[in-house]
């Protein structure tokens, strides 16, 4: 099990504590924050990125495959308080070969995108009691 802490600030900023890493979080000024850090949405899309981005990297290194460099650049578009859409752009610097192939593995291999792709139960706690429980 892997676990994550938000801690309210103030305003809408929160320190998002992860193992040993502190990650702010906050909403750009139009939205009434500050801007002290990414708004909780660019760090969803970052956690989609940066998981695949190691996937692609993980089935290349399995295969004996050098990448030279690689960029994955997500994006979304929302629809009311939710994405309808994200798109995964990947940029790489040398020629691989049977890259279908290796998109499709790390694909199947990225516990973001397979989260995405077959979403778990989500639950609201308070105390010992789920008020929420949805999926």
């Amino acid at each position: 099990m892997r676990e994550v802490v938000a801690v309210w600030e103030g305003g809408y900023r929160c320190t998002v504590r992860a193992r040993h890493f502190d990650v702010p979080t906050d909403e750009p000024p139009s939205a009434g924050g500050d801007d002290t850090g990414p708004m909780p949405t660019e760090v969803f899309l970052a956690s989609l990125a940066s998981c695949y981005c190691m996937a692609v990297y993980h089935v290349a290194k399995k295969r004996g495959t050098e990448l030279g460099s690689l960029e994955v650049t997500v994006s979304g578009e929302y629809e009311g308080p939710r994405f309808k859409r994200l798109r995964m752009d990947v940029r790489l610097g040398d020629e691989v070969d049977d890259l279908p192939a290796l998109l499709e593995r790390a694909f199947a291999v990225c516990y973001v995108s397979n989260t995405l792709r077959r979403p778990p139960r989500l639950e609201v706690a308070v105390g010992d009691e789920v008020v929420i429980s949805q999926g």
